[in-house]
């Protein structure tokens, strides 16, 4: 079942961040958690499994930190949900509980249903947009503040 939980909320906005406020440097995990005051704990695992995914690469050193694994436009917010519904998979789906004739008739394939349309306007929505929203709201981006094209 989809739900917006913690880590749901988190990873989207990790992802988001790493895309709105890159510069030349890759973005390190203690930046984001100090802009979007995600507690490390989630950040952290949910960054590996982002990495683990390809939606992240991940760069080690002492100036390492994280990048998209690919262009803004081509990763869409359902990639995101997706690896997070994988990391919180719960044993008991609805679908392999018993239930009634209703329930199991009219009420589950509604909801399949309404999950399937949300899941296709999530893959239809990509990083690019939700950085473009942040930009209309007026967002700053500090990796856009700290860029410097002197030469």
């Amino acid at each position: 079942m989809l739900k917006l939980s913690k880590k749901m909320m988190y990873a989207i906005e990790a992802v988001l961040d790493i895309a709105y406020h890159a510069g030349a440097e890759p973005v390190q995990s203690r930046e984001i958690t100090r802009r979007q005051d995600i507690p490390r704990r989630y950040l952290e695992q949910a960054l590996q499994h982002l990495v683990r995914q390809r939606i992240l690469v991940g760069v080690r050193g002492p100036r390492g930190g994280y990048r998209l694994a690919r262009e803004r436009r081509r990763i869409s917010i359902g990639d995101i949900v997706r690896v997070v519904r994988d990391m919180e998979a719960n044993s008991t789906l609805i679908e392999e509980t018993p239930g009634s004739e209703l329930g199991q008739q009219v009420v589950r394939p509604l909801w399949m249903e309404l999950q399937n349309n949300i899941m296709e306007r999530l893959d239809n929505m990509t990083v690019d947009d939700l950085c473009s929203r942040a930009n209309q709201a007026g967002i700053s981006s500090e990796g856009r503040e700290n860029l410097n094209f002197n030469i």
